[in-house]
C-alpha cells in the first residue's frame, strides 16, 4: 500500500502538486474552525437537533438565491437568520417544548426548499447536489475569504461570550444573577451557528455540516474535560477528519464532503471504543 510504501507520494504530494487540493485544504480547515468552536457550545447544552434543524434550514435561502442569481451564501445566511428568529419568536409565544418549535420551522423550512426546487423555475437552475454534499475541490479565492470572515466571526463571538456560555451552559439561573443576560448570549450563540454553518456549506454542503458540527467536539469531550482544551481539541480532530478524508477521496476518487464526515464520525466511534475498552479494563483490575 502506497500509504505505508511510498508515506510521501500518499500523505504529501496530492496537497504540493495540486491546486484545488490547497483550495480544498484551506475550505475544509476553515469549516472546522467555524464550526468546532460553536459546535463544542451546541454538544454540551444538548442542542446537536437545532444545529441539524438549522443546517437543514438554510436550503430555502439557497434555492430562492440560486434562482435569483444572487450570491448563495447571502441567501443562506439569511434563511438561517430567519430560522433563528422564528425559533426565538415560536419559544416566547408557546407553552410548547423548544425542540417542538424547532421541529414545526425544520419540517417546514425543508418542505419549502422541496417545493422550491422542483418548482418549474427551480428545474431550470442547474445542479443543486453541490449546495446538498458540497465541492470543495471547486472552491474559490472568494469563497475562501467568505470563509475566513465567517470563521473569525466564530471564534471571536465565541472569545467574547465565553463566560456567558459557560456559566449559561451549567446554570443559566446563576447567568442571570451575574448579569450575564442569558436570553442575549443564547440568541448570540444561534447567530454564530447559523454563521459557522453557513460558512461550511461550501466545503461539506447542507447535509453533511452537522458531522462537522458534532463530531468532532462530542469526541474532543470524551478526550479532554475542560472547555478550552474541548474546543482546541475539536479543532485538532476536525483538522485530521480533513486531511484524511481528503487523501481518502483523492486517491479512490469518492465524494471529498462524504468523506470527509465519514471519517469524523469513525473518528469519534474509534475513540469511544477505545474508551470503552479502557473502563472495562479498569474494572477488571479493580
Amino acid at each position: 500500500m502506497d500509504v505505508v510504501t511510498d508515506p510521501w507520494s500518499w500523505w504529501v504530494e496530492p496537497f504540493t502538486a495540486n491546486g484545488f487540493m490547497q483550495h480544498a485544504l484551506l475550505a475544509g480547515l476553515l469549516a472546522v474552525l467555524a464550526t468546532s468552536v460553536v459546535g463544542t457550545w451546541v454538544v454540551l447544552r444538548g442542542m446537536s437537533f437545532l444545529g441539524d434543524a438549522l443546517a437543514h434550514g438554510v436550503l430555502p435561502g439557497i434555492a430562492i438565491a440560486f434562482i435569483v442569481g444572487v450570491d448563495t451564501t447571502f441567501g443562506a445566511l439569511l434563511a438561517a437568520l430567519i430560522m433563528v428568529g422564528g425559533i426565538n419568536l415560536i419559544r416566547s409565544h408557546s407553552p410548547l417544548p423548544e425542540d417542538t418549535s424547532i421541529g414545526v420551522l425544520f419540517v417546514g423550512f425543508l418542505a419549502l426548499a422541496v417545493v422550491i426546487m422542483s418548482s418549474r423555475s427551480g428545474s431550470y437552475t442547474g445542479d443543486l447536489n453541490r449546495f446538498l454534499f458540497g465541492s470543495i475541490t471547486g472552491v474559490t479565492p472568494d469563497d475562501l475569504i467568505r470563509q475566513g470572515v465567517a470563521a473569525a466571526v466564530s471564534v471571536a463571538g465565541v472569545a467574547i461570550f465565553y463566560r456567558a456560555f459557560l456559566v449559561m451552559t451549567f446554570d443559566e439561573t446563576q447567568a442571570r444573577l451575574l448579569g450575564l443576560r442569558p436570553r442575549l448570549a443564547n440568541g448570540v450563540l444561534l447567530v454564530l451557528l447559523a454563521v459557522s454553518i453557513v460558512a461550511s456549506f461550501e466545503a461539506v454542503g447542507n447535509l453533511l455540516v452537522f458531522a462537522f458540527l458534532v463530531a468532532p467536539p462530542a469526541t474532543a469531550i470524551l478526550i479532554v474535560r475542560r472547555v478550552p482544551r474541548i474546543m482546541a481539541t475539536a479543532v485538532l480532530l476536525g483538522a485530521l477528519s480533513v486531511v484524511v478524508g481528503l487523501l481518502i477521496s483523492f486517491h479512490n476518487d469518492t465524494a471529498a464532503g462524504a468523506t470527509m464526515a465519514l471519517t469524523a464520525v469513525v473518528i469519534f466511534l474509534a475513540v469511544l471504543a477505545g474508551r470503552a475498552s479502557v473502563a472495562a479494563v479498569d474494572t477488571r483490575l479493580s
